[in-house]
């Protein structure tokens, strides 16, 4: 689900906070060393994602906030924030080609280009994936 975050809206507020859970404490983001991405450059989205994109000639940029129960992919257009709510139980994350990584949510994506000098990037979806395995409940199968 796309989100319009950039007013102070409780409302939008309490409905990110109901699906991924209120954003870590300051002794919990330290501890955990950050959760936020360094920026990430967009290589290809979705068509709802696309048609916000294009409305402005920046170049299109986004950004990770990890929570306790999935990530917010945050983007501008214009002078508009947007968020792209995925909890874990949705979230699937891929490294199809040697230089990005997708990001999918039920219809949604999210294609993010990722070198091989950036380390930081390719240390932050591993944490991602870790945390989603961490927080995860026990499959069936792994019984």
């Amino acid at each position: 689900m796309i989100l319009n975050v950039s007013y102070n809206n409780r409302e939008v507020i309490k409905k990110i906070d109901t699906i991924l859970g209120k954003p870590f404490s300051f002794k919990e983001r330290f501890k955990m060393g950050g959760i936020g991405s360094p920026k990430l450059i967009i290589k290809e989205t979705s068509t709802h994602i696309h048609n916000l994109l294009i409305l402005d000639n920046n170049r299109n940029v986004c950004n990770i906030e990890l929570r306790p129960m999935g990530i917010l992919v945050g983007f501008r257009s214009l002078l508009e924030s947007y968020a792209l709510v995925i909890p874990y139980y949705k979230l699937s994350l891929y490294k199809g080609k040697a230089d990005e990584y997708s990001i999918y949510r039920d219809n949604y994506f999210v294609k993010i280009e990722a070198k091989a000098k950036d380390k930081s990037i390719h240390k932050f979806m591993t944490r991602i994936l870790e945390y989603k395995s961490d927080t995860s409940t026990t499959r069936i199968e792994d019984l």
